[in-house]
């Protein structure tokens, strides 16, 4: 009897599911931490949980935690370690020694963390799993790009199309920036938060969001202009810099159509070459997606769980909501008023991309499937997907964008500041523009969020509100980004009648 497996989607949906039963069943102890030290000239590990008082002394000074602070003690420690700290626990319970202890004093130490479990333990699975995907997505992009644009044949077509794609690319970040902000007005999730809810998430993330803010943003539309032109070609492909690759690729693949067509067919036909060598190596990737994804779920709930939601669940509430209406609402009127594709149909094709966009949250590892779906499933031409995705894969953020009209509301709400309709349309503008110059890679919406609360002076350091589900919603917004791609390209090749249905 042969065996008959689910197929490849319905695989990833399994792995899926399974990973965050997994990653819940071996959750990361909140009430245990693991301490790195020297002693007598050799590095020692304590394992500690449930203490009565963990004291940091320094310079004289001490300060407590109890057992329900290890996000504080971890955040501290990461403050003052270079001013070598001593950490005294008093009543204990000793994980290796599997006994209570009444008094430790540990010197000389190298870290404090949280103790991994065997859900992180496997998360190195599901990262070469996206590094595979992130390795196809550069020379995938390079080669389709080229080839995209020196299929469309002529200057005039060429002009049309880069202009329909933007166009649309920049409307639909418009109108998720201002579904964010509107939703975030009506629900008022800031007003919500409680004194004591605020002062113990800044403590927590206090560390993680200085860094962040004394890194270099300098950020202006000339110098982002500035930057899409790469110095060196090759350069800037080594350092996967999306916006300068997509910049060569494209005036490359115009020159391709002004010179000779004999000579131009060889190059083409090369780029062509590789770009399938890309798609097929999709597919061999993807075959092991099911285990990537699981390991990648599994040690995102171990690590974060779902508990830290019920902190922010009203913020959560108010990013999902408007991600929920963007990418089912606002996206199926634009296929209904604009494709031939039907809504139904699309959903249901584009599921996978949207399953690993969720468990990636890199819409650069997602283009190469993406790429793949739009092509097999929704049946737009390939020289339509070669242009449109990748530059959506690298410009179009709406997931992004809708997240920092909300966030950037909330934190202001958190403080007590009232956004004026001017200090709106600004965050609309320079959201607008940091989605635009944003990496396509997990995490660097907040780093583009610090740039728009300094546009409109609201408060940086409140960004260590948000920093306990970023890593959730950074999955969720990605999946819209991934689907707004999709979309834009259904409605560029039904325009240009570049569809086979």
């Amino acid at each position: 009897m042969k065996i008959k497996f689910p197929k490849l989607h319905n695989q990833i949906v399994i792995g899926l599911i399974l990973g965050a039963i997994f990653g819940s069943l071996f959750k990361v102890n909140t009430h245990r931490l693991e301490i790195k030290y020297i002693q007598n000239g050799e590095q020692t590990i304590l394992v500690a949980e449930n203490w009565v008082n963990l004291i940091f002394v320094v310079d004289n000074d001490s300060i407590k935690f109890n057992p329900n602070q290890q996000l504080e003690i971890i955040n501290y420690f990461n403050k003052i370690k270079e001013r070598n700290p001593v950490v005294v626990l008093e009543k204990f319970y000793s994980v290796e020694e599997n006994k209570y202890e009444e008094f430790k004093k540990c010197e000389n130490i190298l870290s404090i963390n949280k103790q991994q479990t065997i859900a992180q333990s496997i998360k190195w699975i599901g990262e070469i799993f996206i590094k595979l995907l992130n390795m196809i997505a550069v020379p995938l992009v390079l080669a389709s790009l080229i080839v995209g644009a020196a299929s469309l044949g002529d200057i005039k077509k060429f002009a049309r199309i880069g202009a329909k794609t933007i166009i649309l690319y920049i409307l639909t970040t418009i109108i998720a920036i201002t579904l964010g902000l509107i939703a975030a007005n009506i629900i008022r999730p800031g007003e919500i938060m409680g004194t004591q809810t605020k002062q113990r998430l800044m403590s927590i993330y206090d560390y993680d969001i200085k860094s962040k803010i004394h890194a270099d943003l300098d950020f202006s539309l000339s110098k982002m202009l500035t930057d899409i032109v790469p110095r060196n070609p090759v350069y800037a492909i080594a350092n996967s810099e999306m916006l300068q690759i997509v910049f060569f690729a494209v005036i490359f693949g115009m020159a391709l159509t002004l010179i000779k067509k004999e000579k131009a067919e060889s190059v083409v036909n090369f780029f062509d070459g590789l770009s399938e060598v890309m798609i097929k190596l999709v597919d061999i990737v993807m075959m092991i997606a099911p285990i990537g994804v699981f390991a990648l779920i599994s040690a995102t709930v171990s690590e974060f769980g779902f508990d830290i939601l019920q902190t922010l669940i009203w913020y959560s509430i108010t990013v999902l909501l408007g991600l929920i209406i963007h990418a089912f609402g606002i996206y199926s009127i634009i296929l209904k008023s604009f494709s031939k594709i039907s809504i139904k149909d699309f959903y249901k094709n584009i599921k996978r991309v949207q399953i690993v966009a969720f468990t990636t949250s890199s819409s650069a590892a997602t283009l190469p499937v993406n790429m793949e779906v739009c092509q097999d499933n929704l049946k737009i031409s390939k020289s339509i997907t070669s242009f449109v995705l990748p530059l959506g894969a690298t410009i179009n953020m709406d997931g992004t964008a809708l997240y920092q009209g909300v966030a950037s509301v909330f934190i202001a709400q958190v403080f007590g500041m009232d956004l004026s309709i001017v200090q709106q349309l600004t965050i609309i503008f320079t959201a607008v523009l940091a989605s635009i110059g944003t990496a396509p890679i997990p995490g660097v919406g907040i780093i583009m969020l610090i740039v728009i609360l300094k546009s409109v002076g609201i408060p940086e350091e409140g960004i260590a509100l948000i920093m306990g589900v970023d890593r959730i919603l950074d999955m969720c917004r990605t999946v819209v980004n991934v689907t707004g791609d999709a979309v834009v390209a259904s409605v560029v090749a039904t325009s240009e009648k570049e569809i086979n249905i």
